[in-house]
């Protein structure tokens, strides 16, 4: 007697889908076994959004086809997407802000398992065991989501989709906002759900998180998949270089050269009351790191250079001559370029096209008596696309369209067209994937080369140790370790962080998280 093999979960086969000139998917596939956790993987513009979009029935491709457990579906929509037992964890938390946590989690089925419609009470022990059994956390009771961080709000929302029960739960980058703790209580709770027979599809960019928790991984790149793979099997660097095309060795192009003149100089610099005492140095064609845990006043030291913040002792120098940068304006002038670290929120204008971020921060290099030379701005803009190797579609494109990675490229790209003197970068390659950020560090190199001055603030110990000539720890609002990249590794910055070079203990346990 034979029996007829397992159909796969998910499959997808084929799939391509186009916007415009641009060619999304070209022919990717997907195959998923059923209760498996299975990784997707692609630098930004891989095709992985899209390939899920499809999934989810909010794009429809131009070819292929998708089956679950072995049945052809046609006509996918996000109705029969949610019928068919997908559930979705999107990296945006599409909660109502107004709504409770209790309301939240059951929003559209409030009155299941009880025959008297709503009851708050009953909705919130519900709730709290829900949390607790997911997470094993208790939020506020009565919480309004909007009061909650922005880890506890992914919670909720991961929680929510838990206790649809799906048969495919989709994971879209799920632990960014989340600490440690709450991620590991993710990861136990995927492990049971996968033990009861769930199948899961985990999309990250943390590769360290595949490498822990996926069976399988499909790795995309240039809108298909190129690579199936054990996780276990890959040798370290493997996925990386999957992913890129290339070794990983190339990831960091810095070619240090000596210094040149100071940029800008601190002397006892205050920032409020938590930032004290300030010193340092940065040179001509030098990457200076800034690092930290929460709290040590790394993010309003660098907030105060670009006058979002006011310096209350201390001086500074930029570029030889006393400034004081009252206001961002003021910083502008004089030559400081900020690339913040929310890139959607404070880096690009998201409604506008491309060319007008490029040029947003040169237009009076374009322009002439107030009158802006549109064709200049074009050429300019043009060249910076090619430059930074935006990957879109043309220069009028949204900057909401392309990929996290291409945001962050043009938010560094609006002040690469301004050239000048010191960029400040904070955590500028958070959240995008490893390929993205292999050119946002050919980027950085390129300017340091040029003769900028680049302050880098980041989270990220072999960042720091890739791309910096020097690194300054803060600890408490104060700097108490400086090291050359050189000949420093990423436990001694990180044994800095954690105790202000007062001792060892909890180091070798304990990874900065975000660097403030």
């Amino acid at each position: 007697m034979t029996t007829s093999a397992v159909p796969p979960a998910l499959a997808m086969r084929g799939l391509v889908a186009t916007f415009g000139p641009t060619r999304a998917l070209d022919g990717a596939s997907l195959t998923v076994a059923p209760g498996t956790i299975h990784g997707l993987i692609g630098h930004n513009g891989a095709g992985k959004s899209t390939l899920i979009k499809v999934l989810a029935g909010l794009v429809t491709p131009q070819a292929g086809t998708i089956a679950l457990d072995g049945a052809t579906v046609t006509g996918m929509t996000p109705g029969r997407a949610e019928a068919l037992g997908i559930a979705f964890i999107h990296q945006e938390r599409l909660l109502v802000p107004t709504a409770t946590v209790g309301e939240a989690l059951f929003l559209g089925r409030e009155s299941a398992g009880s025959r008297f419609g709503i009851r708050r009470g009953s909705l919130r022990r519900r709730a709290e065991a829900a949390l607790e059994r997911v997470f094993g956390v208790t939020l506020p009771k009565g919480a309004l989501i909007r009061d909650l961080s922005t880890a506890q709000q992914q919670i909720v929302q991961i929680t929510r989709a838990l206790l649809a029960d799906p048969k495919i739960l989709v994971f879209d980058e799920p632990t960014a906002a989340l600490a440690q703790r709450e991620v590991e209580h993710l990861f136990a709770a995927i492990r049971r759900l996968k033990a009861q027979g769930l199948t899961t599809l985990y999309i990250s960019h943390y590769l360290a998180e595949i490498e822990q928790l996926c069976d399988t991984v499909t790795v995309m790149r240039n809108g298909r998949d190129v690579a199936h793979v054990d996780p276990r099997q890959v040798p370290e660097g493997g996925l990386a270089q999957l992913m890129i095309g290339r070794p990983v060795t190339e990831l960091y192009p810095r070619q240090r050269a000596a210094a040149g003149e100071p940029v800008l100089a601190l002397a006892g610099v205050g920032v409020g009351p938590g930032v004290r005492d300030i010193s340092f140095t940065l040179r001509r064609g030098e990457v200076l790191g800034l690092t930290g845990l929460l709290g040590s006043g790394a993010k309003d030291l660098v907030r105060a250079l670009f006058g979002l913040a006011p310096i209350t002792a201390g001086t500074v120098t930029v570029d030889g001559q006393a400034a004081r940068l009252k206001n961002p304006t003021e910083a502008v002038r004089r030559g400081i370029a900020l690339v913040p670290e929310d890139r959607r929120a404070h880096g690009v204008a998201l409604d506008l096209g491309i060319r007008e971020n490029l040029t947003l921060a040169s237009l009076g290099r374009l322009s002439r008596w107030g009158w802006l030379d549109r064709e200049a701005e074009r050429r300019r803009a043009l060249d910076l696309i090619g430059e930074l190797q935006v990957k879109t579609g043309g220069p009028d494109a949204p900057v909401r369209t392309l990929s996290g990675g291409n945001q962050q490229k043009v938010a560094l790209g609006k002040w690469l067209a301004r050239e000048a003197h010191l960029y400040i970068l904070d955590e500028p390659t958070i959240g995008v994937d490893i390929a993205a950020k292999a050119e946002i560090y050919r980027l950085i190199a390129e300017a340091a080369g040029r003769g900028a001055g680049i302050l880098l603030l980041s989270a990220d110990p072999d960042e720091l140790l890739g791309l910096c000539d020097r690194i300054l720890v803060l600890f408490r609002g104060t700097i108490v370790a400086e090291h050359e990249a050189a000949g420093t590794d990423a436990g001694t910055l990180l044994q800095a962080a954690l105790t202000g070079g007062r001792g060892a203990a909890g180091a070798a346990s304990t990874v900065p998280a975000h660097a403030a």
